[in-house]
């Protein structure tokens, strides 16, 4: 009886989340070991399929550079990262649309399973991402210039999960490699949504990353930014999408650990919460 009873104390533990969160669009970064672990992956898509089937209107947007990389290097490409971005010349940019497609489609077809209308895309389609090139040292890499957000808007209106690969064009129809966080943060600023999710293989943002008690579980913009200098690599990257995302609209940004089991079910439908939370408001 007693596990029968600690099971109706989270049902009841997560109606007022339910019920805060109904209805709302959350946008979710998948990305990390939780893409790559087939236990991890089975738990987050049964989260995001609870969050769909119980009323909230999750968007996801998936990398894949892992994968990218492994094909790379068995078709003798070199793969060179700056600041974190993959510089990515014509093959790489053919390649990263190869294996984003692929992982795109597994995901739907995962989904689907869990009984969820999902719909795979990427930012070509319809023109959903309309870019230009980031830096000519980086090759085609793209920078988000315009959302077409009318194509999400009707998606969620029939009731489909949408899935987003980071690739998108310029007017020149020119294909380009973008950054996942970039495009997560874009998207959720023109959508204004509830919430931005990264899914990340860290605890969330700490004082200093060499003592991993220092985990910080809420913080500002303002703090945020003074965090900038301490960090480099992807994870700059991914901060400055966080602030980009609360200056402009969206409400809450979690960097969450995807290596914790059903870590979004916890964020999103229990009092304590995981991963590190970042808004506009103040905290000590």
């Amino acid at each position: 009886m007693k596990q029968y009873l600690e099971k109706a104390h989270v049902l009841i533990e997560a109606l007022p989340y339910i019920r805060k969160f109904s209805s709302k669009i959350i946008l979710i970064k998948y990305g990390g070991s939780a893409m790559e672990n087939e236990e991890l992956k089975h738990c987050v898509m049964q989260d995001i399929a609870l969050l769909k089937l119980v009323g909230l209107k999750p968007i996801i947007v998936h990398g894949g550079g892992k994968d990218i990389s492994k094909l790379c290097e068995k078709l003798s490409l070199k793969s060179e990262f700056k600041n974190g971005l993959r510089v990515s010349d014509k093959a790489t940019t053919e390649v990263a649309e190869m294996v984003l497609n692929r992982i795109n489609k597994t995901l739907v077809q995962n989904l689907q399973s869990l009984g969820v209308k999902a719909i795979g895309i990427c930012g070509k389609d319809g023109l959903l991402l309309k870019c230009s090139q980031r830096d000519a040292n980086l090759g085609f890499v793209g920078k988000i210039e315009q959302v077409n957000v009318e194509i999400l808007e009707e998606l969620l209106e029939k009731d489909f999960l949408p899935i987003i690969a980071p690739i998108g064009m310029d007017e020149s129809l020119n294909t380009y490699n973008i950054n996942a966080d970039d495009v997560a943060c874009e998207l959720a600023k023109a959508l204004k949504t509830e919430k931005l999710v990264f899914l990340s293989d860290i605890e969330g943002l700490y004082e200093d990353y060499k003592d991993k008690n220092t985990l910080i579980s809420k913080l500002s913009i303002k703090r945020a930014k003074m965090l900038l200098d301490n960090i480099e690599g992807g994870m700059l990257v991914k901060l400055k999408s966080c602030i980009d995302a609360c200056e402009h609209g969206v409400k809450k940004v979690h960097i969450l650990d995807g290596r914790v089991k059903h870590s979004l079910l916890l964020e999103f439908f229990t009092d304590e919460g995981i991963g590190t939370l970042i808004t506009k408001e103040e905290y000590q």
